[in-house]
Parts: C-alpha cells; structure tokens; sequence
C-alpha cells in the first residue's frame, strides 16, 4: 500500500529567465565620448583657465572706473568699440585657446593608449575600431564646440554684470540696454559650427598621426607638410601647398561678411554668410579629406601593436 511520504514532491520549477535586452547600437558610442570627457579635463579646464584670465584682466581694469568714464564720453563710434570688445576679446581667447587643447586633444587621442598598453583592455570590450575611432572624433567636431559655447556665454554674462557694476557707480547707462547679447550668441554659435566643419580635416589628420607614429605624434603632424613645403618651393618655385594650409588653417573669413557701423555696437559685429560659406566647395572637399583620414585611423588601430 503506497502511502503520501513515498510519494515524491515535484521539484520546483526554476523561474522563467529574462532573456537580455539587445544592446543599442548607439550606446557603446555615447559611453565612449563620455569617456573622452571624463578622462580628458583639459577640454574643460583650458577654456576656464582662459576666461578666468580674461575676467581677472577685465576686474583690474575696472578698478579705473573713472578713466573707462571718460573714455566712453567721446563720439558713438567709440562708445560702441569700447563697450563691445571685452566681449569679443573674451570669446577670442576661449576660442584660440579650445583649438590648442582639441589639437593636443588628437595628438593624444590614440596615441597614449598605445602608449601606455590600455588599448590592451579597451580592445577587449565590445566596442569596434570605428566607434571608438568616431567617438574620439566627435570630441573637437561636436563636444568641444559645445564646451567653448558655454564658457563664453558664462564669461559674458559674468563681463555684463561687471560692467552693470561700473556703470551703477559711474551714473553711465547700463550695458546690456546697448548690447545686442542675443545677436553675439547667434554668431558665436554660427561660428563654431563654421569652425568645426573647417577644421575637419585638420581634427582628422591629428586622429592619423595619433595612431600612425611611435612617438614625438606632434613633430609628425608638423614636420611633413613643412616638409612638402619646402620641398615644392625649391622644385617648381611654387607655393600652391603652402597657400592650401593658410587658407585651411585661417580661412574663415568665407564664413562672414565684414561691415563697420558708426554709432551702434551691433554694427561691429561679422554679418553672418552661411550661403557663401556652404556654397564654398573647399568645405565639402575638406569633409570628404576628414573622413578619408578617420578611415585611415580605423584601419591602423585594428593593426597597431601597443608600444
């Protein structure tokens, strides 16, 4: 006779197991630039560092409040170079100075970790040659021009706030009834746009460099063209080469036109000329260039050996 203890319990069936959310093919490359900017703080301390000295020159200048008085008491024209250039000096300086740090940004990008063997570990994550290759690209083209955006509207307004002082204990108007705020930012913003897709090629070349040499990444960068330079105008008495690099490295002049006013400080500012610069087949040349050389930097990465 069979009683209930010889009768087995069923085992207990395991649970269902969640089957894994497929990975988004846009998350290893947000990850990747988001660590560019946290290994990177330069990006972000070099703008700073600018602006800071740009506002500490500006704070001991307002300490000759009287003397700022008098000079704004000439003719508008005056007035209006007067009251605007801090502003455009301060944009000018973050400017350079986040060009400098994209370029030895590049130089570094694939560079250290060959160098320092990390690309042993980085390699063995999930993430392809071309996403990280891209992601450290997006840094100078996209990254960093939203940095400098910030920092100079920051700087600015901190400029009007010091200059609303001044003016309190002056009796002069307040500044920001005669700045045109709104119009600098959109040329700002405009500007940087223009800037990146100019650079292009330059970001580009750096990110080859950065993966190709052993060493010195910086006298490689510069070193050829100088070379093929020098070497075009012994040969052939020529300097087509020479006039492509200045014009790649300062010829954003395309991109705007020039116009002086008399009495208003919105008259000094560069007249945006988006269709001459797009309409311009230099910058879609140069795009095409950059993107031959990031496929170039992908190739080399996948063959490259730590150093």
């Amino acid at each position: 006779m069979t009683t209930l203890s010889d009768v087995s319990a069923p085992a207990p069936l395991d649970p269902p197991k969640a089957e894994a959310a497929p990975l988004s093919p846009t998350r290893p490359f947000i990850w990747s630039v988001r660590r560019e900017v946290w290994e990177n703080r330069s990006l972000i301390i070099g703008p700073l560092v600018a602006a800071g000295v740009v506002l500490l020159g500006c704070l001991l200048g307002a300490l000759h409040a009287p003397h700022m008085k008098f000079s704004l008491s000439g003719d508008a024209a005056r007035q209006a170079v007067l009251l605007i250039a801090p502003y455009g000096f301060a944009a000018g300086a973050v400017l350079v100075t986040g060009v400098i740090v994209g370029a030895f940004y590049c130089l570094g990008a694939l560079h250290n970790e060959r160098r320092d063997r990390s690309i042993l570990f980085w390699k063995s994550l999930p993430v392809s040659d071309l996403t990280t290759v891209l992601s450290k690209a997006s840094i100078p083209l996209v990254v960093l021009p939203v940095i400098l955006f910030a920092v100079v509207v920051a700087t600015q307004l901190i400029l009007l706030v010091l200059g609303a002082l001044v003016a309190l204990v002056g009796g002069a108007p307040m500044p920001w009834t005669r700045l045109p705020l709104l119009q600098m930012w959109l040329v700002l913003l405009y500007g940087l746009t223009v800037l990146s897709l100019w650079y292009a090629p330059i970001w580009g070349w750096l990110l080859l460099v950065s993966v190709w040499a052993r060493r010195a990444p910086f006298l490689w960068a510069v070193l050829p063209p100088l070379a093929l330079c020098v070497i075009e105008k012994i040969a052939f008495d020529t300097g087509h080469l020479a006039t492509l690099l200045n014009q790649r490295l300062g010829g954003l002049d395309r991109a705007f036109t020039a116009r002086m006013g008399t009495d208003s400080p919105q008259d000094f500012l560069p007249r945006m000329d988006a269709a001459r610069f797009f309409g311009t087949p230099d910058v879609w040349i140069g795009l095409v260039v950059a993107a031959v050389f990031l496929a170039g930097a992908v190739w080399l990465r996948r063959r490259r050996e730590p150093i």
